[in-house]
């Protein structure tokens, strides 16, 4: 495959010419330093430049981080600094013009979805977005504000930005990292002290900026429910979740309905005259009203800024879902085009996923269509033999010509699932690996506690599971967690709190050992010690399957001491032999979807 056929051409391009650029930075002789503003090159030499990563020790960025924001910088300030207009298409003809002459790659990013910067991050789970995010903030905020002060408005700049979410558990991460975490009975205040920007503030920002970028991020950051209301000062950090700004819950969709001169129904012509009417589920509550109405505003309100930054968190959620011959955009890439609409190059928009592709075909024709505006990308296996995440090994049953199991429930005439032989025998060999490492563990460091994730096709499944691993295999109920889509509405809010906390916190404890989900934990859910991973579900698709490994991705072993060790792991698995222990390695119990995904 050439380099102009491969969907990832632009990455690859700019990479090579964010490279050339960047030859010599640690030694502060690079040519990028010349090419970007005084303001960036600071920040430049104070993230990779050779005494301030030496004095920093173990803080710094790692070589995928690094890529990233070089190449982000490169793209935006550096290669888009003379255009009136810069815009995806214009991206690709600086850096890989030979890929529009492939396929319909030039009809797709001439698309009006495209026409303003645009750039997405392919970043493996457990590698540190959110930190990248965070210092591409500090760079437009703080080049904003000193081109303000010189009566300069610089268009590649904006103090205006927000942050999405694909949902609640991610949402609140994305607040913890802004803000800090939620102090006890504080009556939703937080303390800041425990937030990254105050955390890694030696990483972050040179010390003579910090008291600025501190003052900015305290005074400007507004929750989902503060957007468009909240008073800041001189500019914005909205976190939100994407459902907030969905349109497809507003009656705006109500002037698309056809009905070629067949007579309305009457909930169509009560839709058309009241905008608003309360739904029959929640009775006439003026709160699903108020949250309607709110919705609609803040969509006006984000459409009526003169300029925006927006990062999307687990971006694959946002764009369009492709079928042979046909594409569909999603509701909230609508949203996004509405708002970018007047705003031209002013409009930024950055993704971030690990999976920024969607599957199409089906059977041996099933291939990824990976989205147009990749511009770096660190994948999985790079992170793994960097040592950034968890080695994955996949265990197989070792009895000759054993046959393949049956990981999906069974079901009777009515439909009333039982637990297939297949799935206990896979239940049983997860919690013998279990097991195992926590007796291995206890030797080393008895703090360590290593969990099991379980991952059922639907909610009807995973009380089976809790039942069958307390009834059979002896575990107590506080050692079972069931967490799907319906435990948080099934408690609410007051109630769930504790959940949360308890879910969130179980690398600090010894109980829970197993977790049981759906596809509620498929993201955001980011502790260190699952280590065992059952998949009793198809995982037909390829993105929910590389999500459900992106559960334990996350290093739980970061001691200096075991990194000779876990090296040696590494080199083994990749010779393909057994691991010498156990540190710092994810076990998926044998699945037939896994086992083509670790072969490849």
């Amino acid at each position: 495959m050439t380099a102009a056929d491969n969907q990832l051409a632009l990455s690859i391009g700019l990479t090579a010419k964010t490279n050339q650029l960047c030859l010599g930075l640690e030694s502060g002789s690079a040519d990028i330093l010349e090419l970007v503003t005084p303001t960036t090159a600071e920040l430049l030499l104070w993230w990779f430049g050779e005494d301030m990563v030496l004095a920093r020790s173990g803080l710094n960025f790692h070589a995928g981080q690094r890529q990233a924001i070089l190449n982000a910088i490169v793209a935006h300030e550096v290669l888009g600094k003379d255009h009136e207009n810069w815009t995806l298409l214009d991206l690709y003809r600086s850096c890989a013009p030979d890929a529009l002459l492939t396929g319909t790659r030039l009809f797709d990013v001439a698309q009006a979805k495209h026409a303003h910067p645009k750039y997405c991050f392919k970043m493996a789970t457990g590698t540190g977005k959110t930190w990248v995010l965070q210092a591409l903030l500090i760079w437009q905020m703080l080049n904003k504000t000193a081109a303000l002060a010189e009566g300069i408005d610089d268009a590649r700049f904006t103090r205006q930005f927000m942050v999405v979410a694909p949902g609640l558990i991610v949402y609140e991460r994305l607040l913890d990292a802004f803000c800090g975490k939620l102090i006890e009975n504080g009556n939703g205040s937080r303390d800041f002290a425990t937030s990254d920007m105050d955390r890694f503030a030696d990483l972050f920002m040179p010390d003579a900026h910090r008291d600025a970028v501190f003052a900015f991020v305290r005074g400007n950051v507004c929750n989902k429910n503060e957007i468009g209301l909240k008073a800041t000062g001189n500019g914005m950090i909205a976190i939100t979740n994407w459902h907030l700004l969905n349109e497809g819950d507003t009656a705006d969709e109500v002037e698309e309905v056809e009905a070629l001169g067949a007579p309305l129904e009457p909930q169509q012509v009560i839709n058309a005259v009241l905008p608003l009417t309360p739904g029959r589920a929640t009775g006439n509550s003026l709160d699903v009203l108020d949250r309607r109405y709110a919705r609609g505003n803040v969509l006006e309100f984000l459409a009526g800024l003169p300029e925006l930054m927006v990062f999307n968190d687990e971006a694959h959620h946002i764009h369009e879902f492709k079928r042979e011959g046909e594409s569909t955009e999603v509701e909230w890439q609508k949203s996004l085009s509405r708002i970018a609409e007047t705003k031209g190059r002013r409009f930024v928009q950055v993704d971030f996923s690990a999976t920024p592709y969607n599957d199409v075909g089906a059977g041996k024709t099933k291939r990824k269509v990976y989205f147009p505006h990749i511009v770096t990308d660190f994948d999985l296996k790079s992170a793994m033999r960097a040592g950034l995440v968890k080695s994955l090994v996949l265990d197989r049953r070792k009895e000759i010509g054993a046959l393949p199991l049956e990981f999906k429930a069974e079901r009777d005439e009515q439909g009333n699932p039982a637990l297939s032989e297949g799935q206990r025998v896979m239940l049983r060999a997860g919690l013998k690996k279990l097991r195992k490492l926590e007796t291995d563990f206890a030797r080393i460091d008895p703090s360590r506690h290593p969990k099991m994730l379980v991952v059922c096709e639907d909610t009807t499944v995973s009380p089976l599971v809790a039942t069958f691993l307390q009834d059979q295999e002896g575990l107590n109920e506080d050692e079972v967690m069931l967490i799907d889509s319906g435990k948080k509405a099934e408690l609410g809010e007051k109630d769930w709190a504790p959940v949360r906390q308890r879910l969130f916190s179980v690398d600090q404890h010894a109980t829970p050992r197993v977790i049981v989900s759906v596809l509620m934990l498929r993201e955001g859910f980011d502790v260190n010690n699952i280590c065992v991973i059952v998949p009793l579900r198809s995982s037909q698709a390829q993105i929910l399957l590389e999500q459900t490994i992106g559960r334990g991705l996350r290093l739980m072993w970061r001691d200096d001491e075991y990194t000779d060790l876990k090296r040696e792991n590494r080199e083994r698995i990749n010779a393909g032999q057994e691991p010498g222990s156990l540190l710092d390695v994810l076990s998926i119990v044998e699945h037939p979807a896994f086992q083509s995904f670790y072969d490849e």
